[in-house]
């Protein structure tokens, strides 16, 4: 068993949002077709499909505002789909050659020295050893190219 679990959006949140709820910026998601070329959706943790409708929308992946609470783009299917539960496994939309792994403390603040670059295969083994550390709460995974919020990462024990 791994000690660290990949979480996805809250199928409570994504519900809100494909029934029109406000974004992190008051506004309604906008509704897409998708071409087939990459759309991760943050709720199954996979990809929206050519001719799928998805939803695009400003999601701020903290509790509250605050310096630290980075806002931007994220796809959601706009249909059901089921809340990624394989939490162990890295995610299937994660097939980028790389991604930005970086720490968090209970503050909801970015750990600096903590962000990293990291090459898709290792990034189960660099969320591994930073949560072995007491000052990290949770890492995100992230963009490398644009820095938009992929998942979450948790310590098992702590998952949702």
């Amino acid at each position: 068993m791994s000690d660290i679990l990949f979480q996805a959006l809250p199928t409570e949140m994504v519900a809100a949002y494909r029934a029109g709820g406000p974004d992190a910026y008051g506004m309604p998601p906008e509704r897409r077709v998708s071409d087939g070329d990459g759309i991760p959706c943050r709720h199954c943790l996979g990809f929206v499909a050519a001719g799928e409708d998805y939803l695009v929308l400003a999601h701020r992946p903290f509790p509250a505002p605050q310096p630290y609470a980075e806002t931007g783009p994220i796809f959601l299917h706009a249909g059901d789909c089921h809340r990624y539960e394989a939490s162990e496994i890295l995610p299937p939309m994660l097939e980028s050659p790389d991604y930005i792994v970086r720490g968090y403390d209970r503050d909801d603040r970015i750990v600096y020295g903590t962000g990293a670059v990291t090459p898709t295969e290792r990034i189960t083994q660099r969320a591994t050893e930073l949560m072995a550390r007491d000052d990290i709460a949770y890492v995100h995974v992230r963009s490398a190219r644009n820095n938009c919020y992929q998942c979450r990462i948790e310590r098992a024990q702590a998952g949702i």
